[in-house]
């Protein structure tokens, strides 16, 4: 029975010793660190002369290129994520950098002060050169571009940063855990910028350019740190007025109209701006109607009036992608315009381009640029009409508009148009909004809200189809009095209403009167704007300007430099 059990018992401790090695080893691989070497092309993504770009540490999807010994990023991304005024003129192959008081341009041939192109333009694309991208905007960079495996850091957060020293060796991984792969090591007393505190790990940015993490027991006590930028940044000047704006617009469709100022300027209160409609583009190449008129202008100065004339895109002629995209048609059209501001005495000028595309838009906000360079450089005031904010018309750049121009107006009219639904030109709630949106990208101070001084009647006819007819507020009023239509407040529009049943169908108005530009007064004041623009000029009835004019200080009207 004895020789029986000593056999079983050898191979129990046999099986006990198969099992506790196995076990063992498996706790050995579990605990042992990986030596495995990550793949540093495949992580970021990049070989040969391509350059792996992070901003503000994280990897972008971007890639730069390595050409004659320095790193270019593509124009897109630089516009994107960095600085929106590099303009690519992809017709005249330029590049167009407009500053507060002249316009910088390059082309491929171009060199900078290491004797390199500052762009280069491939088959991909645009790309600038690191050192004219950081001579114009505000960033650090940390290049790594002589690495088998190029890398920059760009950073534009300006924010406190946490520095830690390691304590002693470590490996930094692809990933948190001892199994990840390695990326790089860190030095005992060198030191990471820690990106993110975990348990165990913590994610870092090493001296040698990886990203990666280390197990938190390697470093020692972090501390905080900003960093300092050196960059000066250009500032734009622009032109005021020492009082609340208060602007009429008088539509001037030849030469003729400008004889109805007299007229149409005797019954006004309070106004100390004056835009006529002077200038219309007639083609692709600047070229534009005027209509100015001398004596004109010297009676509205006589009268303490400065005189703003309005250019519009109006004409069917005029495709505005195809005008502005061209760097020299710009230029003509700039030169030929303060050509005009300097033999008429124009005190400023009215951009109102409406209707552009989408694609336009970069092209329209670099003329706003370079036309704001040559309006500063002769001292007149630059101002930019608007529609109010909605989805799709983002690309009007109203926040650039509020850096780089004087005044920004806001249309606070046409909530509902001809050829739209029957409602209101401008509800109380519809003008709040456009404020409240437009403040939320230009400073107070620079908006102006534009206020309609008409209204429209619309006419429902019995097979649904509707059309309108715009009535100033004078003729308004002479139709509801001559047909006997009652009018009831409405308190959620701010408007009186009322209808009337004809032939034609049933006629409605949301009128325009005393009490609803009031409301509109009020919103302007609470809002502390710079000031208010009326559409337009002969509409009105005469006691409306008692609601729309300031109260405005004695003395005479100046102009003040304010810088932003």
């Amino acid at each position: 029975m004895k020789r029986r059990v000593v056999p079983f018992l050898v191979a129990l401790g046999l099986i006990v010793l198969v099992i506790a090695g196995f076990f063992g080893i498996r706790l050995v691989e579990r605990y042992t660190p990986s030596k495995e070497q990550a793949d540093i092309g495949k992580l970021l993504g990049v070989s040969g002369d391509n350059v792996a770009v992070f901003l503000n540490n994280e990897l972008q999807e971007a890639k730069g290129i390595y050409i004659e010994e320095q790193t270019y990023l593509p124009i897109e991304w630089v516009n994107d994520k960095l600085n929106e005024r590099f303009y690519w003129d992809n017709h005249e192959k330029l590049l167009v950098y407009a500053l507060p008081e002249s316009i910088v341009y390059a082309d491929h041939s171009t060199k900078g002060s290491t004797g390199k192109p500052l762009i280069w333009v491939n088959d991909e694309g645009v790309y600038l050169s690191l050192g004219l991208i950081a001579n114009y905007t505000d960033i650090r960079l940390d290049v790594f571009d002589l690495a088998d495996h190029k890398r920059i850091f760009v950073n534009n957060d300006w924010s406190e940063e946490t520095k830690a020293v390691a304590d002693g060796k470590g490996n930094v991984r692809e990933k948190g855990g001892i199994k990840s792969p390695i990326v790089t090591r860190v030095e005992k007393g060198s030191e990471v910028t820690v990106l993110e505190t975990m348990e165990k790990w913590d994610k870092v940015r090493t001296p040698d350019g990886y990203i990666g993490y280390v197990e938190h027991k390697r470093l020692g006590e972090s501390r905080s740190e900003a960093p300092v930028s050196t960059f000066v940044a250009p500032v734009y000047k622009n032109i005021s007025l020492d009082e609340p704006v208060c602007m009429a617009w008088h539509q001037v469709t030849k030469p003729e109209g400008n004889a109805s100022f007299d007229n149409l300027i005797a019954n006004t209160k309070g106004l100390n701006v004056i835009s006529p409609t002077w200038y219309e583009l007639t083609d692709n190449e600047g070229g534009f109607n005027s209509y100015a008129d001398a004596a004109y202008v010297q009676k509205a100065h006589d009268m303490g009036l400065q005189v703003w004339a309005l250019i519009n895109n109006f004409s069917g002629n005029v495709q505005t992608e195809v005008l502005l995209s061209k760097t020299s048609t710009r230029q003509k059209l700039i030169e030929k315009l303060m050509a005009e501001v300097e033999q008429y005495g124009l005190d400023g000028l009215n951009l109102d381009f409406e209707g552009i595309k989408k694609e336009a838009g970069v092209h329209y906000i670099q003329f706003i640029r370079e036309l704001s360079v040559s309006c500063r450089k002769e001292g007149i005031v630059l101002s930019v009409d608007n529609y109010v904010p909605y989805a799709g018309n983002e690309f009007y750049n109203r926040k650039e508009q509020g850096i780089v121009a004087d005044y920004v107006i806001v249309m606070g009219y046409d909530e509902h148009y001809a050829g739209g639904e029957p409602g209101s030109v401008a509800s109380v709630g519809y003008v709040n909004d456009g404020i409240s949106n437009t403040l939320k990208q230009v400073p107070k101070e620079k908006l102006i809200n534009a206020i309609p001084l008409y209204t429209r009647v619309w006419t429902e006819a019995a097979d649904g189809k509707t059309s309108s007819v715009a009535l100033g507020i004078a003729k308004a009023k002479e139709w509801a009095v001559e047909n006997n239509v009652e009018l009831y407040w409405q308190e959620e529009l701010g408007q009186y209403y009322g209808e009337l049943k004809t032939e034609e169908g049933t006629k409605k108005v949301w009128m325009e009167e005393e009490r609803s530009i009031g409301l509109k007064m009020d919103l302007i004041r609470q809002n502390d704007l710079a000031g208010v623009a009326c559409w337009k000029l002969g509409l009105e009835s005469e006691e409306i300007w008692d609601v729309i004019q300031w109260d405005q200080p004695d003395g005479e009207e100046k102009q003040t430099d304010s810088s932003n």
